[in-house]
């Protein structure tokens, strides 16, 4: 039964944990890859008033259809990122996942780029983890700490050791809670931002300078957004904190 690369959740510990951070008063929630329903099984207990599982294994879906009665007409077999968002009531929306790895980070975006994005608990790859909540100076902060951070308020919730899962994973785990906040740049100059966050951080033993310049942006434009911010000529992307991004797109872009 098990693809997918699926490592089941079975401490008991970790699921009441997850399932406890979802907030009792949520007008939807949204289980991604319910697997064998060991987080669905007490979300379904909480009679949320909009309650919807995607899973993309068939043998999953059948496997929660025959153990939870109460889950029939509420479950979608489809991959969450080939999922249509829009298919969902328009409504204030708490999701809760134990994500599959190597997927994480784009359902991550893809589920705080939704305007009806209410809040998260999910769970990644201890490293993934810590890039998400890493800040400038920190080990692994880049692109998806700052993409995360200005979009929602990413926090630790539960450390998840692999003795957790079912069969043990290589790797160790954490579950943050991601809360809604007014996004730090507007909807619409967000590509824009991204697009600048990117180019920042690929060539990460480069300077800011250089590594812009490459990807084309006027020296000029950066050399003055340095000046005004009072930047340092030799200052790399991974120094700089999320606010003094967000003012040096602002130069950048005017």
């Amino acid at each position: 039964m098990r693809k997918y690369g699926q490592h089941f959740l079975v401490n008991q510990r970790i699921i009441d944990g997850i399932v406890s951070a979802v907030p009792v008063g949520a007008e939807s929630v949204v289980e991604i890859g319910p697997g064998r329903g060991a987080l669905t099984e007490k979300l379904l207990q909480k009679n949320f008033a909009q309650f919807s599982a995607v899973e993309i294994d068939p043998d999953m879906q059948a496997y929660l259809l025959a153990h939870f009665p109460a889950i029939s007409g509420h479950i979608v077999r489809e991959d969450f990122l080939k999922f249509d968002l829009s298919k969902l009531p328009a409504r204030s929306t708490f999701f809760v996942s134990n994500l599959p790895y190597i997927d994480a980070a784009e359902i991550l975006d893809k589920v705080l780029a939704w305007p009806h994005f209410a809040g998260a608990v999910f769970m990644f790859q201890k490293e993934q983890a810590q890039r998400i909540l890493a800040r400038a100076g920190q080990k692994g902060y880049g692109p998806l700490s700052i993409l995360t951070q200005v979009r929602a308020r990413p926090a630790l919730l539960l450390k998840v050791g692999k003795a957790c899962f079912n069969p043990p994973p290589k790797v160790e785990s954490a579950v943050l809670t991601f809360e809604k906040i007014a996004w730090q740049v507007s909807p619409e100059k967000y590509t824009r931002f991204a697009q600048l966050i990117k180019a920042a951080f690929l060539h990460r033993r480069k300077t800011l300078f250089n590594s812009l310049s490459l990807a084309g942006y006027d020296k000029e434009k950066i050399q003055a957004a340095l000046s005004a911010l009072q930047l340092p000529v030799a200052v790399r992307a991974e120094d700089i904190p999320l606010r003094t991004f967000l003012k040096f797109f602002e130069i950048i872009i005017a």
